[in-house]
């Protein structure tokens, strides 16, 4: 019988790319990108979605045919509608996958989900990111070295205002010597959220192989578990006890 596969939704503004400069780095758009090196795995289904599509590409219909969503965004959050927010976010707590990139997150959906501002120190100056791998038998760390080695990336820096995450995968080392935890990992309801910090858009980032690995690693861990669903409201007792809210005869 064949296996099911992984439908991914990679949802990127797709603004950067109509200058010159950013769209001879990804002539395809950053979500062109990460569909080629997502599509390199069998596994994985994959569309994508920008900002000016209808509902921004993310319609009901669209979010329940989708088991892992990929966002990439940076210059229009705010341009996001609240209404496509708010469904990816009731999306993940009835557990879509959820992994954010690079600037997304300050995306809607993100904030929302962390309760938090989110925010970071941040520089552009062309330095060196060291990855560190720090949990090396996360499924997300599957196949790759104890580090890797942007030779050009964004810094960004500690303090990361986010909740403290249920587990970080990878810290960032910047030649300028800040650090940043630029792999984390959360549960919300039903749903898996990992954050992934490289990928600023003047650099080729998502075209390396051990970044694609690591794209398809989170696309694998995060799609929905196929758990119990837990019942939430009033429910009727499992034993034989009175309800003492029945109206008495």
């Amino acid at each position: 019988m064949e296996e099911k596969k992984i439908r991914v939704t990679v949802f990127n503004e797709f603004i950067h790319e109509k200058d010159e400069r950013i769209k001879k780095v990804y002539p395809e758009g950053i979500h062109g990108a990460i569909k080629t090196s997502l599509e390199k795995d069998e596994r994985f289904s994959v569309r994508t979605a920008t900002l000016e599509m209808p509902q921004h590409g993310l319609t009901e219909e669209a979010l329940e045919n989708t088991d892992v969503l990929f966002w990439w965004g940076h210059m229009a959050h705010a341009k996001v509608s609240d209404e496509v927010a708010e469904r990816v976010k009731d999306r993940v707590l009835d557990g879509m996958g959820l992994v954010v990139l690079h600037s997304g997150h300050l995306s809607k959906p993100f904030v929302k989900l962390m309760g938090t501002c989110c925010r970071s120190k941040w520089r552009e100056n062309d330095e060196k990111e060291r990855i560190w791998v720090i949990e090396p038998s996360h499924p997300i760390a599957v196949g790759l070295p104890e580090f890797i080695e942007l030779e050009k990336e964004e810094t960004y820096g500690e303090r990361f205002e986010i909740p403290t995450p249920d587990e970080v995968v990878f810290i960032s080392w910047f030649s300028g010597g800040e650090v940043f935890r630029s792999g984390c990992c959360f549960r919300r309801g039903l749903g898996k959220i990992f954050y992934f910090r490289p990928g600023h858009e003047e650099y080729p980032t998502y075209y390396r192989e051990d970044v694609g690995r690591i794209l398809r690693n989170a696309a694998e861990w995060a799609k929905p578990s196929g758990g119990p669903r837990p019942t939430l409201g009033k429910f009727a007792a499992l034993e034989n006890v009175p309800d003492k809210f029945v109206p008495k005869g």
